[in-house]
Order: C-alpha cells, then structure tokens, then sequence
C-alpha cells in the first residue's frame, strides 16, 4: 500500500508538468481574432502614409532615405526616428505578430509602436516650430495618417496582449485543480504523521 502512494504522487507530479508545459505553450500563443484585420488594415495605411507627403512634397521613403529633398524641407531627427520606428515596429513588428500568433512579437510590436507614437507627436510638433526664416513646409497629411495609423495598432495590440484567452483560463484552472488534488494527499500524510 505504501508503494501505490509514491507511485500516485509522481503521476500527479507528471501531470502536473504536462499541464504546466501546455499552460506555457497556450500563454505564448494570440488570438487576436477580429483585431487582426484591423491591425493588417492599419498597417496598410501606414505603410501607404509612408508615399504620401510628410512635409512639403517630400514622402516618407524619400525621408527615410535621406534623399536631398528632405534635406532642402529640414527634415529633423524626430521624423527620420519616427519613420524608422514605424516602418520597424508597427509595420514589420505587426505582420510578424500576426503570422506567427505569438505573445513576444505581438509585445515587441506593441512596445515599439507605444514609444512611435511619441516620435510622431515631436515630429508634427518639429514641423510646426520651424525658425521663422525658414522657407520649410510644416507636417503634411502622409506624417499626419501615419501617427493616426500607429495610434490604431498601438490599441488594437495592446487589448490582444492584454487580454486572457479561454483556453489560457481553462490550462490555469486544470493546473490549479491539480495541484490541489496532489497537494490534498500531502497534507493528510503529514498531518497523520504528525
């Protein structure tokens, strides 16, 4: 009889790890379920803002390849930094999020574009604090629908990121309920030991 229980203790023990594993693997998985479409929607937009004038006539691409133009416009440090993080985080970051369905990239992504939105709101409020004598164009509408398209991904990956799926809930509750039923037997040794 004293044997059964050993036994019984390591095939709680084992079943307690299966459950912790497939508890690890559900809680590095997404389902953003709806979301997705509108973060693949948001990213098309950004990566479109990213052709459309950012200031004056010069596009994003011309500012993230410090093409002349965006030199003659004084294209600064915040927007070349915010077209990076952008075109990185939000763009790249989001299509691996949501190819791979895992927790780490959808976080990158949502990290990264948190901090995006940031160098968006110093890059509009560069072009609009430019010297008097200067003959530059203040924000255009392609810098203006691309801050607006980070701040959608940024909402979207931060409710997927945050939020508990069901099966997440139920690994945890078939976890506890485990570990109470290994933990019950224990307890009763002991204090009949006792």
């Amino acid at each position: 009889m004293s044997t059964d229980k050993p036994h019984d203790h390591h095939a709680g023990g084992d079943e307690r790890a299966e459950l912790e594993a497939a508890e690890r693997e559900v809680a590095s998985v997404i389902d953003p379920g709806a979301r997705a479409m509108f973060v693949a929607i948001a990213v098309l937009v950004l990566l479109g803002s990213f052709a459309l004038p950012h200031a004056g006539a010069v596009n994003g691409w011309e500012v993230l390849s410090s093409a002349p133009d965006a030199a003659a416009e004084e294209i600064g440090l915040p927007s070349r930094l915010f077209l990076w993080f952008a075109l990185v985080f939000s763009g790249l970051g989001s299509i691996l999020a949501l190819v791979t369905r895992k927790w780490m990239p959808a976080w990158v992504a949502l990290a990264g574009s948190a901090v995006t939105i940031v160098f968006g709101m110093l890059a509009i409020w560069s072009r609009q604090t430019l010297p008097v004598e200067s003959s530059a164009a203040g924000p255009g509408f392609g810098l203006l629908i691309g801050w607006f398209a980070v701040m959608v991904i940024v909402f979207h990956w931060a409710r997927v990121v945050w939020s508990r799926t069901s099966a997440q809930l139920e690994a945890e509750a078939e976890l506890r309920k485990v570990a109470a039923q290994t933990e019950r037997p224990r307890l009763m040794r002991d204090d009949s030991g006792a």
